[in-house]
């Protein structure tokens, strides 16, 4: 089970804890609180993910629950040992132990797999011939429905034997897609019919270049959230108009565990990028030294600035969780490490400028020591 080594504040109530209190208070899932973080190992993580690690560990803890680490690594193209590493020690660092729940989604590929296929065979999804181009035409706007592809109606025997041959790698990146078959003039653009398969020639990091077609996050996401019997799956605003969609796959495949999807407010703070793609570019251009440059807003970063976990705990403490995007001033950030620092910072004084003194009337051979109290306060 996931301890918080150093947990050193009480956990304030906010929409999300009370969601959980009023599940438990019903006795729903039969008690079980499970949650996860569930990085893309694309990437170091950032002071914004210290609040999503915080929120779902901290839920786990205060409720006797458990929170598993997941890593989403459905993207080789972009995903490295380097980041699974890195995030694993930062989490360890931020105080949090998953214990023995650590996943990775390419453990659920063959599983995914069967899942795709049984949604063929019951006519909700098929393979698209279009391209990226025109998928995105088709789509449609928010104010102006999408339209059918002239591939939607295909057998599912065709189907079958399309995506069959997408996974033995007959054809190029690009050529065809898998995508749901659900309702091209919805109101929510990620109802209409979405790619939920596409083929990359990708070497992966753990399975090796075995697949040729890959799962998308939306499709992925929520079955493996099911297959690890998460209650909670807590995610940030941007999920929010993705929930639709999270239930559909789970309640068209009738799966046993069907998670509630909870979204919050990511962490905004001011005068720092916490974009992955443009810390990033801050890396390969030579801006900067690395991923753990002081200068940077990642964990490792932080920590080589002299940040301490327990501040940063702290951090996520006071600002809270709500569904309002906000801004976060830096200045708070910086008084927690200031507060902890502190209690803990050896106080030292020295004569940069000594005169020198001497005592006629104390004996020569005598020494005295004085222990000094480090803080006062």
């Amino acid at each position: 089970m996931p301890k918080n080594k150093n947990s050193d504040a009480t956990p304030s109530s906010d929409f999300i804890r009370a969601v959980v209190a009023e599940d438990l208070k019903a006795n729903k899932n039969n008690g079980r609180v499970v949650t996860r973080f569930p990085p893309e190992p694309n990437g170091y993580l950032h002071i914004g993910h210290a609040k999503s690690i915080c929120l779902n560990f901290g839920i786990a803890l205060e409720n006797k629950g458990i929170c598993n680490l997941r890593f989403d690594d459905t993207n080789p193209g972009k995903e490295e040992v380097e980041y699974v590493e890195s995030i694993q020690a930062d989490v360890r660092w931020l105080g949090f132990d998953w214990g023995d729940r650590l996943f990775f989604t390419s453990d659920y590929f063959e599983r995914l797999h069967e899942y795709a296929l049984q949604l063929i065979r019951h006519g909700k999804a098929y393979v698209c011939s279009l391209s990226a181009e025109e998928i995105r035409d088709y789509r449609g706007t928010l104010t102006e429905p999408g339209r059918e592809s002239p591939y939607r109606t295909r057998s599912i025997e065709e189907n079958l034997d399309l995506f069959e041959r997408m996974r033995a790698g007959e054809f190029e990146d690009g050529s065809h897609v898998l995508r749901a078959k659900i309702d091209m003039a919805s109101g929510n653009l990620n109802m209409r019919d979405p790619v939920i398969y596409r083929i990359l020639r990708a070497t992966h990091h753990r399975t090796g270049n075995k697949w040729r077609i890959y799962p998308m996050y939306d499709f992925a996401h929520c079955l493996s959230d099911s297959m690890e019997g998460i209650t909670h799956s807590i995610c940030t605003l941007e999920f929010e108009n993705n929930r639709p969609l999270y239930d559909w796959f789970l309640d068209e495949l009738n799966c046993d565990c069907h998670p509630q999807q909870i979204e919050f407010a990511r962490l905004n703070l001011g005068y720092t990028i916490m974009s992955k793609r443009k810390l990033m570019e801050l890396v390969q251009q030579g801006h900067v030294t690395g991923w753990d440059d002081p200068r940077m807003p990642t964990l490792s970063g932080l920590r080589r600035r002299g940040y301490t976990p327990e501040a940063i705990r702290d951090f996520c403490e006071r600002i809270g969780v709500a569904r309002r995007e906000s801004l976060v001033d830096i200045a708070l950030l910086e008084h927690t490490l200031r507060e902890d620092l502190n209690k803990r910072a050896p106080r030292v004084m020295a004569v940069l400028r000594p005169l020198r003194v001497v005592i006629e009337n104390y004996p020569a051979d005598r020494v005295e020591e004085l222990d000094a109290v480090n803080n006062p306060e």
